[in-house]
């Protein structure tokens, strides 16, 4: 196949591919062949056992028909966060053969995954360190209906739950103890991409158990979505 972007994997330099998929076996390109609009993924969030929340806007189905569609995945497991007249917000728990979750796995950072009528497209950014070719090799052996259709250099890198982003939400909308596990997490690398620290590790630091930890950081991040969701409507 013929690389779009040329030769641009200097390990210096971050790294922006986008991918075309067009396969109705992946749910957010089959549901959007029914939807009114995009559907598309507004934050991914990494879980346990190699596992990743994937919040996705869904308009024009109804919320029974979404769900009755992801129980036929037996790796994803669907949430309907809100439902409103124009469609909702879902969190799909992925743990199977998803792109986002492949390049995830592959160290690139999924920045954009939308399906319109039928036609599937995903952006991620390769960080320094990592070579863009390989990563790409890669997810194309796993994902064969992609199709490469970007490749090219990008001056920086940012990273999804900034610190600034923390300490917007958490002014309103946060519990203490939510914060304070949150920015434990975020400062132990918790959301680092690959991950540095574990939930556990996490839970450890903060001297509570796992289950705990899981408990405060899914509500804190549920408002952070729900901020961001917002804010990006307004």
């Amino acid at each position: 196949m013929t690389d779009p972007g040329g030769d641009a994997d200097g390990s210096d330099t971050a790294v922006e591919v986008a991918f075309t998929i067009d396969d109705a076996t992946y749910p957010f390109v089959s549901a959007s062949e029914r939807a009114s609009g995009p559907v598309e993924l507004v934050e991914m969030i990494p879980r346990a056992d190699d596992r990743y929340a994937e919040f996705f806007t869904v308009p024009g189905i109804d919320a029974a028909d979404v769900l009755a569609v992801a129980e036929g995945f037996e790796d994803l497991t669907a949430t309907c966060l809100t439902e409103h007249e124009d469609g909702g917000l879902y969190e799909f728990v992925v743990s199977g053969n998803c792109p986002a979750r492949r390049l995830a796995s592959l160290g690139a950072i999924p920045r954009q995954v939308r399906g319109v009528d039928g036609n599937g497209r995903v952006v991620a950014m390769v960080p320094p360190g990592y070579d863009a070719a390989a990563v790409v090799e890669q997810f194309l052996e796993a994902v064969p209906a992609a199709d490469l259709v970007r490749k090219q250099a990008r001056d920086s890198l940012q990273l999804p739950f900034s610190r600034a982003t923390i300490d917007r939400v958490a002014d309103g909308r946060l519990t203490d103890r939510q914060r304070e596990v949150l920015e434990t997490a975020y400062d132990a690398g918790y959301y680092d991409w690959p991950r540095e620290a574990s939930g556990a590790d996490v839970a450890a630091d903060l001297e509570i158990t796992p289950a705990t930890f899981s408990e405060h950081i899914q509500a804190a991040e549920r408002k952070l979505i729900g901020f961001l969701l917002e804010d990006a409507r307004t």
